[in-house]
């Protein structure tokens, strides 16, 4: 290790490591002074906030850096980035179950249910740069709350683009377009759907903390959510070629993608938008408990 005070047990934050505006909404825990410090860019759904201090920002880097060019290996965090990093692989994990617990506030007053009691969470490192990922595929999270921190570094381009809520009628429409900056926090809900454009130069890495609650997962909203029929056709930016039964309708699949034409599940059989037409002659059967192909 690098910096060894990242590993230090008991884990803790120092006060340089965390903006202040941060640091006192967290102390102080009033409704008042976190909505102080946030940025509602979609009514309910999302929010950013200052977090990470820029001296914070270039330890973690330090020591994602050093372990890349360790050698040692790595388990990537999810079938979609091929060069991320998972923190508790690198002895992180307390440090980040101290992170969530400053959250967990946040958490409640923002969404409610999904955000609180978080007793479980995967957290990992993004990066995006030219001869690697360049960006990611429309898509939700395997989470309850998704907080995601940039941490660097410098970069054009890259912007992540929101659409609809899961099973919502706007579902694939075009929400918001956030446009990242170093240290600062999007903060999300896991089933809305997002993807990153391509990074135009530079290189960017992103800290993303996906919270869980076992609590909400036992509840019927979150074991049966609501699931409507899409309102209109999707938006371009909206489609995911992993996912959706007709992107080929709205764009060309990118190389060495294309076999994922018919293997899509959105939307859901019977609840496709008036016009619908597959980008296939032949779609694989469908799971009948969860919507997706088999």
């Amino acid at each position: 290790a690098l910096h060894k005070e990242l590993f230090e047990r008991p884990a803790c934050w120092k006060e340089e490591w965390l903006d202040p505006g941060f640091l006192k909404a967290y102390r102080s825990n009033c409704e008042q002074t976190w909505r102080s410090i946030l940025v509602e860019h979609l009514k309910g759904e999302v929010f950013s906030l200052p977090i990470f201090t820029e001296k914070f920002c270039k330890l973690l880097l330090d020591e994602i850096f050093n372990f890349y060019d360790s050698g040692l290996p790595a388990r990537r965090p999810n079938s979609m980035n091929a060069y991320g990093i998972i923190l508790n692989d690198m002895g992180l994990e307390p440090m980040i179950d101290e992170l969530q617990k400053m959250l967990q506030p946040l958490g409640e007053l923002l969404f409610g249910a999904p955000g609180t009691a978080w007793d479980g969470h995967h957290c990992f490192i993004v990066r995006y740069r030219a001869g690697e990922d360049l960006g990611l595929d429309m898509h939700t999270d395997d989470s309850d709350v998704t907080c995601n921190i940039c941490l660097g570094l410098d970069f054009t381009g890259a912007g992540l683009q929101f659409c609809g809520i899961m099973g919502a009628p706007n579902h694939r429409k075009h929400t918001y377009t956030f446009q990242h900056r170093k240290g600062w926090a999007v903060i999300h809900l896991g089933r809305k759907r997002h993807g990153a454009d391509d990074i135009s130069s530079g290189e960017r890495l992103n800290l993303i903390l996906w919270n869980h609650s076992s609590a909400y997962r036992q509840t019927d909203a979150a074991a049966e959510p609501e699931y409507n029929a899409e309102e209109g056709p999707p938006d371009a930016v909206c489609v995911s070629y992993t996912h959706d039964r007709d992107y080929g309708n709205f764009k060309e699949y990118p190389p060495g993608k294309e076999h994922f034409r018919g293997r899509g599940w959105c939307p859901r059989r019977s609840y496709e938008y008036e016009g619908f037409e597959m980008d296939c002659e032949q779609e694989q059967p469908e799971c009948c408990s969860c919507g997706r192909p088999h």
